[in-house]
């Protein structure tokens, strides 16, 4: 009997405020949306960090004939240099952090610089101007200063590059759309408190007379306040559902349809990772819903 009747009030209050019920209802989705965007940003940032950066290498760049940098002052990498170098990355202090070593010819160097230069600009070059490469494939490529300190004074290293460098101002572009996006959020999320807000303080005093009689008869102060409490908590857990079913199909259809068919090579978020972060979106929509009511429902029904 008492749930029937708190359902009843919360049916009743509902409709009595639809309109900022659906305004609720609304932010709560933007809100939530603008939440779920940046948790998958970060999910996708993730993933793309574990998969680029397992596959990048490190490139040890030997001198070339003819250098004119101050690492290069005794001449081009000579092959002693060059097993001496191999020694270091193979067996020496960074052993155990090198998974591969591929050693890169001049000759090889030459040939895919040239296969590159589809427009012929570098035509007059030789294989003998170009220089030799160690391509080194990291165990943690974390640990990449580890294995440049350990080689870049070496005699014959011209310089040595670390190809995250090439993901660094994507990674950067895409951590500043997730602030951006978390930021949006925010403010929708405040929004929506205040929405919430009036919305109970609107159904507290449209309904002071039923508080009063309750009140009255002896009804606790948890059972007056909770029917209020619902209303916010079902409005704004409507908004929740919208977002992650908006979330769902935007991955399904944007991500996994359009963007993956487009560029096939990137591991993209996908359904289960909108289903990992809908948990959180309904919890933040209830702890919302339950912080407006309890700001709002001390003043207006006091017992």
């Amino acid at each position: 009997m008492r749930l029937r009747f708190i359902f009843g009030e919360v049916w009743n209050g509902l409709r009595r405020n639809s309109t900022m019920a659906l305004s609720v209802i609304l932010v709560t989705f933007v809100s939530l949306t603008f939440v779920g965007a940046a948790a998958l940003i970060q999910v996708q940032l993730g993933q793309l960090k574990d998969d680029w950066y397992g596959k990048v290498e490190v490139s040890i760049f030997l001198c070339p004939e003819n250098a004119r940098t101050e690492q290069c002052a005794a001449g081009p990498v000579s092959p002693d240099q060059e097993d001496a170098i191999r020694g270091v990355l193979e067996t020496g202090a960074v052993g155990g952090l090198v998974e591969t070593v591929y050693y890169e010819s001049r000759e090889e160097a030459y040939e895919k610089f040239i296969a590159q230069d589809t427009d012929g600009v570098y035509s007059s070059l030789t294989a003998e101007q170009m220089q030799p490469i160690f391509r080194v494939k990291l165990a943690d490529p974390e640990q990449f200063q580890v294995v440049a300190d350990a080689t870049a004074g070496l005699t014959g290293v011209e310089t040595v590059q670390d190809q995250r460098e090439i993901f660094s101002d994507l990674f950067r572009f895409m951590d500043a759309a997730t602030l951006v996006t978390a930021g949006l959020a925010l403010v929708m999320l405040i929004a929506a408190i205040l929405l919430i807000t009036t919305t109970v303080r609107l159904s507290a005093l449209s309904r002071r007379r039923e508080t009063n009689i309750m009140r009255m008869v002896g009804s606790s102060r948890s059972l007056i306040q909770l029917p209020f409490m619902l209303e916010g908590a079902v409005a704004a857990t409507a908004g929740a559902v919208l977002a992650i079913v908006s979330l769902w199909f935007g991955v399904r259809y944007l991500v996994e349809d359009w963007l993956k068919s487009s560029v096939s090579w990137v591991q993209y978020v996908g359904g289960d990772d909108v289903l990992a972060v809908a948990p959180w979106l309904l919890l933040i929509a209830v702890g919302l819903a339950v912080v407006a009511s309890l700001i709002t429902l001390g003043k207006y029904t006091k017992a």
